[in-house]
């Protein structure tokens, strides 16, 4: 369960009914995982900032605990908890204030209060309710990651961790409430998996437990077609492969972390998006296969704005090898993450996100200039459908008729080797009205122009075939 669907104590409540409804409907629920209540998390980033300038005050998140805890009539023992906590939190905070430093280790333990409050919230409230609930930290059922504070890579024997912790302290008729988003490092130190770790959280814990489900609950009825913030009409999904789900996550959709999906995937646990304010709504099912649809082309659009795009040209003789390995090289040598690519033997076109910037006289300039000319073009976006691969040409026909007549050029093409997206780099400012437009069209029955469908095609294709 996500922040939003944790906001206070009316949704703790709400949240704590659902899981016990679900286990009145048949599900053996082994673990649930809790993000930080609310904006928890923003607001203990923001007192990191704040103690940097000499301020320390955290009233506001213990306000909003306490308020919970009073609201359920929570034991002392419970509120001492937390309290002990939010007084640790506070105790940090006035360390940075008075050192004047905010190291990534001290942020990732900054931030993990939030989630460490909810679990101990969330236990006692459903113990109240007759389900029997423990909490736990997440290193205690063996989620263990790197040292890389802020955005931590599980190791590699975390599902044997996990297996046994929940097979060895965890008892079996007690539901474990796990803080989401959180780990230990190899020197027990606290991190912190990245925004939206708590979907990584659930899901290695899923698979590494042979789980029939992971239900994964947000805000929304699922995956939707494409943001509803920018389109009002984006529907639901009722179903996504793992290939299409990691890629929607990867390049801009909200709904899942990047590599949630990974441990899922490995162990082909089926994962179920639903919506904690609709829990009646069947929401999404991610699995490895699904059924195709005749009449649908294109089962979501996403996008990422604000992106770089870099021209790269090569200065050699064409034919000359080694042109592609020397750019990634200087890539890799900067730490230079790339988003999507389209290549040939002598160019190179990439986008980078907003972590890794390529900035006027930065060194990998002076690495790639003896051999190539360099073009960074600021102020782009990544509109990238999600598109059944057979049907490749046909999306292609729509959509470059479409921007033909919007007037949107596209600054670069590619179709990556998972085959389930096809990305277009437009200007930022085209981004609102491209993705507006093919929705319309691709969901909406509404295109501004004409193409075949397929059973036309097939037909054409058929009746030349003869001929």
């Amino acid at each position: 369960f996500g922040g939003s669907s944790l906001a206070n104590a009316e949704r703790v409540d709400h949240v704590a009914n659902l899981i016990k409804r679900q286990i009145s409907l048949g599900y053996n629920v082994r673990a649930v995982v809790c993000s930080a209540m609310g904006k928890t998390t923003n607001s203990l980033l923001s007192a990191g900032d704040f103690a940097l300038e000499g301020r320390v005050n955290i009233d506001a998140l213990r306000t909003l605990h306490v308020a919970a805890i009073n609201e359920f009539g929570l034991s002392d023992n419970v509120k001492n908890e937390v309290l002990g906590l939010l007084d640790e939190c506070e105790s940090l905070l006035n360390g940075v204030r008075l050192l004047q430093e905010l190291s990534p280790k001290s942020l990732d333990q900054l931030v993990s209060y939030g989630e460490r409050c909810s679990v101990r919230i969330m236990a006692a409230r459903l113990n109240q309710l007759g389900v029997p609930a423990a909490a736990y930290d997440a290193w205690e059922v063996g989620i263990h990651t790197n040292s890389n504070f802020g955005d931590a890579l599980l190791l590699d024997d975390t599902p044997d961790k996990i297996a046994s912790a929940f097979s060895s302290r965890v008892d079996p008729s007690v539901v474990a409430i796990v803080t989401g988003f959180i780990g230990h490092d190899p020197n027990g130190r606290i991190t912190t998996l990245g925004r939206g770790g708590s979907d990584l959280t659930a899901t290695s814990i899923g698979a590494a437990c042979n789980l029939d489900e992971i239900q994964v609950w947000k805000d929304v009825d699922g995956i939707l077609t494409t943001d509803p913030r920018l389109v009002e009409n984006a529907i639901p999904v009722p179903a996504v492969t793992y290939d299409e789900a990691s890629e929607l996550a990867y390049f801009g959709a909200q709904v899942l972390h990047p590599i949630a999906m990974q441990p899922a995937m490995k162990k082909g646990v089926m994962v179920r998006v639903k919506n904690s304010y609709n829990p009646s709504h069947p929401g999404t099912v991610i699995t490895k296969e699904k059924e195709s649809e005749p009449n649908s082309l294109v089962t979501a659009i996403t996008f990422k704005r604000n992106v770089q795009m870099v021209d790269i040209v090569s200065t050699r003789m064409l034919g000359a090898y080694g042109f592609l390995s020397k750019v990634f090289a200087a890539f890799e040598k900067h730490k230079l993450s790339v988003d999507v690519l389209a290549s040939s033997e002598v160019s190179v076109s990439v986008t980078l996100d907003k972590k890794s910037r390529i900035e006027e006289n930065d060194e990998i300039l002076d690495d790639l200039s003896p051999i190539a000319n360099i073009l960074v073009k600021p102020n782009r976006s990544i509109l990238t459908l999600i598109a059944d691969v057979d049907k490749s040409s046909q999306v292609l026909a729509s959509v470059f008729s479409s921007f033909s007549r919007m007037g949107i050029k596209v600054q670069m093409l590619s179709q990556g080797a998972s085959k389930v997206n096809i990305s277009f780099v437009v200007k930022d400012e085209d981004l609102d009205f491209a993705v507006k437009n093919l929705h319309k069209c691709f969901f909406e029955g509404n295109c501004t122009f004409d193409y075949f469908p397929e059973s036309e095609v097939i037909e054409s294709k058929s009746t030349e075939k003869v001929a």
